[in-house]
């Protein structure tokens, strides 16, 4: 799985001008599911992502988890996390999970992440989705379950 993690003080999910998942202080996080992906990436995903040592400290280092600082998570689904851009203007999307998949890996990682004690929002499988956030620091940082 890939996922594409920013730092925010807010974040939002809109789905039909309906607000539908909403954060404070947390991690926005963007997550694809990728061909070949089962259960236990979602389960390593999400244990990194909930312990990742990305929060100010008191003397401003990032030191701290998601757990430490007692931050949320909004989780949104991003199928464009696997473009493939290597050939000609126009991305490929054929290492994406199948979208039965792909929707079951999401759900499984969001579910993860509230297993890791996160208090978890999400967006909507598939739906058009507007997302609004702050992005604090800025700090974004791309993860690959294939690489760790």
């Amino acid at each position: 799985m890939r996922a594409l993690i920013q730092r925010v003080t807010e974040a939002s999910v809109r789905v039909d001008g309906d607000v539908i998942g909403e954060i404070g202080q947390g991690l926005l996080i963007l997550v694809c599911a990728m061909e070949g992906d089962d259960d236990s990436a979602a389960d390593r995903l999400a244990a990194k992502i909930a312990k990742l040592r990305i929060f100010a400290d008191e003397a401003g280092k990032m030191n701290r988890s998601l757990l430490d600082i007692g931050g949320s998570a909004l989780v949104v689904s991003q199928f464009t996390l696997s473009a493939d851009t290597r050939r000609g203007n126009r991305p490929g999307f054929s290492r994406a999970a199948a979208p039965a998949t792909g929707e079951q890996l999401y759900t499984l990682f969001a579910d993860r992440m509230g297993d890791q004690g996160v208090p978890v929002a999400t967006g909507r499988f598939g739906a058009d989705m507007k997302v609004a956030l702050i992005n604090d620091g800025p700090v974004t940082i791309w993860i690959d379950t294939d690489e760790t």
